[in-house]
């Protein structure tokens, strides 16, 4: 039975054509369309929809329109539309308002006879030195479409590796909150209530009883305190690690982290080797690689061993050897470069790396989770349950006193 599509597709003249085809798959559309000449850029059974108006002030956001952006001029550049007609359409296209401004922006600046590569470096909160360098080299060897084609991998990868990290820390991070809230309200409303049951002097206080009715009075006289004195705390760290010194010596101590470190390495392991892999294939030079590729690690620590690589790589040393010696990335990286530099395939060899610790990323995470949730379930039961036995022997030395 056919099925009515919606569709986006570039004439050979370069103007957008929309409109509906019925048939029993998308690829039977895409290849009808190709059939009369056109280039398909969405097909689907509904029309194309902004996921960005719901939220247009994150970073989320702002990933998605340049991812995007790289895909919507990576299939135009390679259907031989023109450059400047390519940001047209792509301009055309974004139905995020802001984003179609700044794309906007790129053109004029393109007409008025910059460079693609200086167009979009007119904006870097949104295209990064990596992305504009990628982009340089594209120009000067006539394979900008290409070029494209990459950073649409690179940033979907990249996306698609912080969302997972992300989704799967969300649940424990949410469990720790309920947990504690969970405590805290039963020593701040449940616990008072059985305290007034205790007032008389003469009665003996089981010892668990006693301490849980300590805790509970120290979390209603002074939680207020606590709570301001734990907000200036966090706003002082945030302070302190926003510094060169104190940023390199918290992301120090997150690498030493039992489990977390080792899954925030091989994740700043698989950043690395997808953005070296992306510069490597676009023959840009590898010392000026390390250079771009130190901008877009997350962790100082690491990233600060790249100056110590790249000198080694002037002194003729390769990369292998020096990246072994900085001690910062995982063994088994120093030795795929190693092959790679043996077998003159430098840049698939950043890929396979990519791509193992991609996978190494997703299994470190997902032991993490699987460690830490039984845990904080864990943790949460004893307190719970120490707080009802507590009150149980309370009760229990009631009845014995009446009798």
């Amino acid at each position: 039975m056919a099925t009515t599509f919606h569709f986006r597709a570039v004439a050979s003249d370069g103007k957008i054509r929309t409109g509906t085809i019925a048939a029993e798959t998308d690829k039977s559309v895409a290849q009808e369309l190709r059939r009369q000449g056109l280039t398909p850029v969405f097909v689907g059974l509904e029309q194309k929809k902004s996921f960005n108006f719901e939220i247009p002030a994150f970073n989320r956001g702002k990933r998605k329109d340049i991812l995007f952006f790289t895909q919507e001029l990576s299939t135009l550049l390679n259907a031989g539309v023109p450059v400047d007609r390519a940001l047209s359409i792509t301009a055309e296209l974004t139905e995020h308002g802001g984003f179609r401004s700044l794309v906007l922006d790129v053109i004029r600046v393109l007409k008025g006879g910059k460079s693609l590569a200086d167009s979009l470096a007119t904006h870097p909160s949104h295209f990064s030195e990596l992305y504009v360098n990628m982009v340089r080299a594209g120009e000067a060897s006539g394979s900008l479409s290409q070029i494209f084609e990459r950073l649409a991998e690179f940033e979907r990868t990249r996306d698609d590796l912080r969302g997972f990290i992300v989704s799967s820390l969300i649940y424990p991070a949410l469990l720790t909150v309920v947990g504690i809230g969970s405590i805290f309200v039963l020593l701040n409303f449940v616990v008072p209530r059985f305290a007034t049951i205790f007032s008389d002097p003469r009665m003996k206080i089981p010892t668990p009883t006693l301490i849980m009715l300590q805790a509970s009075n120290i979390v209603q006289n002074y939680w207020a305190p606590v709570a301001i004195a734990l907000v200036v705390a966090i706003v002082a760290f945030q302070s302190y690690i926003r510094t060169s010194v104190g940023r390199l010596w918290w992301d120090g101590m997150r690498l030493r982290l039992p489990l977390l470190g080792d899954a925030l390495r091989k994740a700043e392991t698989a950043r690395f080797a997808r953005a070296m892999a992306t510069l490597v294939s676009a023959s840009v030079p590898l010392v000026q690689s390390l250079g771009i590729s130190r901008g877009i690690l997350n962790n100082r620590k690491i990233s600060g061993t790249l100056e110590g690589i790249a000198q080694g790589v002037k002194r003729g040393e390769g990369i292998a050897q020096p990246l072994t010696r900085a001690g910062e990335f995982p063994p088994l990286a120093g030795h795929l470069l190693a092959v790679g530099e043996e077998t003159g395939r430098l840049d698939a060899m950043f890929n396979r790396m990519a791509d193992i610790y991609d996978n190494e990323t997703r299994t470190a995470i997902r032991r993490f989770t699987s460690i830490f949730e039984p845990v904080i379930i864990l943790v949460m039961g004893v307190m719970v349950g120490t707080l009802i036995l507590s009150l149980m022997l309370a009760i229990t030395s009631i009845n014995d006193v009446a009798m």
